[in-house]
């Protein structure tokens, strides 16, 4: 990996590319710091961190928590991407006609884009509006209504920015690009992690609790305080984090590598004066065909109904024994910390990782191109018999895939309650000498524990964007033939 990045460098072309690619990324991290008017973000670590908005602000680049110009990122030109896709299945005419027309899909996927840009830019203006978050001079209605149009357009020209820097890393770049924008802004927040791990540290050593969500200033260390137990936790915490995600990602780089290899057998034929074929080669399926787009389908599903009833002003509650409205009930229930969100996830991401086998893969065709090109399975007929076993053997490997899919996705929220939580409540509590109820009610806890969560979703896109960055790197060397690489 070093040595293919040593030789991109030292290749003028790609140099230029990488050095272009830098500087857009350069601009969209300027624009996720350049604030929205009328906008007051300073509460929304209190009134969302327990929402999926929280996630959201991840892939954003935590843009979306401080309500800056690149607040929506990239999320509507992936909503797009996903609409285009589906009516391609459910109207093939239409499928064809954009096979045929690369220009069509890119200006279909554009205008989607910024239609849902505009719908989600409002939707964040009503949430905005129903927390008190915005910061509107004295002028009564009229300002109000400017305030809105401002904030919409700000919201919806930050997504188009977003698209064409993306269309422009394809152009000009080395390809991914918004694939690199989602990478880097997953990349970001790594750092806001190793700082929370940092503060934590630091409050097991001085005691001294200090948040910013924190409703109270500050926690001295109370009757009761075990600073030597508080340490040793916090550490052993620290160590377990970092340990546990080498390990995932391990894990994940040798799943997303690993691929069911079916062996070919080519048939020898003279054309002209020269012979072809003969050779042994194979054919190779991915265990992970389908990458996160099934986890995406999946959690764009599951999000649907919280995210409405967020934008329509449905406060969340801790229990249900505070919901007062069927709303308020129904928004804890599809919360992502209670049990019905990780086992539906997992179905449906086992359900769409078939589905986007079916739509990407057509084993009729694989077959019909062997046939065509003399190579057959040994032990296999070719034609139809060739097309049921690709297709068996894809089953079966794509069901692997996808008990890894899920296994990856609701790992995170599994034991965000179940290990997370009770190990930085006993930190926190044998710092502070306070009870776990008093750190629960000024979201201490939460506070800590949400930064740890590292979903495996954005582990999984991190580490599919890095290979397939490094794979077109490698493809654009060989093409030059570049002799340290060869």
């Amino acid at each position: 990996m070093l040595q293919t990045l040593k030789n991109a460098w030292r290749t003028p072309d790609i140099r230029r590319k990488l050095l272009y690619v830098a500087f857009i990324l350069i601009i969209y991290r300027i624009g996720t710091v350049i604030p929205v008017p009328f906008v007051d973000a300073s509460n929304f670590e209190a009134n969302f961190g327990n929402t999926i908005f929280a996630y959201m602000d991840v892939l954003s680049g935590n843009a979306l928590s401080q309500a800056t110009l690149f607040a929506l990122g990239i999320s509507p030109y992936i909503t797009a991407s996903i609409i285009i896709q589906l009516l391609a299945v459910a109207f093939p005419a239409l499928g064809e006609k954009m096979k045929d027309s690369k220009d069509l899909n890119e200006k279909l996927t554009r205008y989607i884009t910024v239609v849902l840009a505009v719908i989600t830019g409002y939707g964040y203006y009503a949430l905005l509006k129903s927390y008190g978050m915005l910061s509107l001079p004295a002028g009564g209605k009229g300002i109000e209504v400017l305030a809105g149009i401002v904030i919409v357009a700000c919201y919806c020209a930050g997504a188009s920015v977003v698209m064409w820097l993306g269309e422009k890393i394809n152009e000009n770049g080395i390809g991914n690009g918004i694939s690199i924008i989602l990478f880097a802004n997953i990349v970001s927040s790594i750092p806001s992690i190793l700082i929370k791990l940092g503060q934590l540290i630091r409050t097991s050593f001085a005691g001294d609790i200090r948040i910013g969500a924190f409703s109270y200033s500050a926690l001295r260390p109370a009757e009761g305080a075990d600073k030597f137990w508080a340490i040793a936790l916090a550490i052993g915490f620290a160590l377990g984090v970092i340990l546990v995600t080498l390990a995932l990602t391990m894990f994940v780089i040798y799943i997303t590598g690993s691929e069911r290899r079916i062996p070919i057998l080519y048939a020898k034929r003279v054309v002209g004066r020269k012979m072809y074929g003969g050779q042994n080669t194979h054919l190779p399926i991915k265990l992970n065909m389908t990458g996160v787009m099934p986890i995406i389908f999946a959690s764009s599903i599951m999000s649907l109904l919280p995210t409405i009833l967020t934008l329509c002003g449905v406060v969340q509650r801790d229990s249900y024994a505070d919901c007062q409205t069927f709303w308020e009930r129904a928004q804890l229930f599809f919360s992502a910390d209670r049990w019905f969100y990780p086992v539906c996830l997992f179905v449906l991401i086992i359900a769409f990782a078939y589905f986007y086998v079916s739509i990407s893969f057509n084993t009729t065709e694989v077959a019909n191109n062997l046939k065509k090109n003399g190579g057959m399975i040994p032990g296999i007929r070719q034609g139809r018999p060739t097309s049921v076993f690709i297709d068996n053997v894809t089953r079966k490997v794509t069901l692997v895939g996808a008990l890894f899919l899920g296994v990856i996705a609701i790992l995170p929220i599994i034991m965000a309650p179940l290990v997370i939580r009770p190990i930085v409540t006993a930190i926190l509590t044998r710092a502070s000498g306070y009870s776990a109820e008093a750190l629960t009610e000024g979201r201490v806890v939460s506070s800590f524990s949400q930064a740890f969560a590292f979903g495996g979703t954005s582990l999984l896109i991190v580490i599919g964007v890095a290979q397939e960055t490094f794979r077109e790197i490698e493809a654009q060397l060989t093409m030059r033939n570049y002799k340290g690489f060869l």
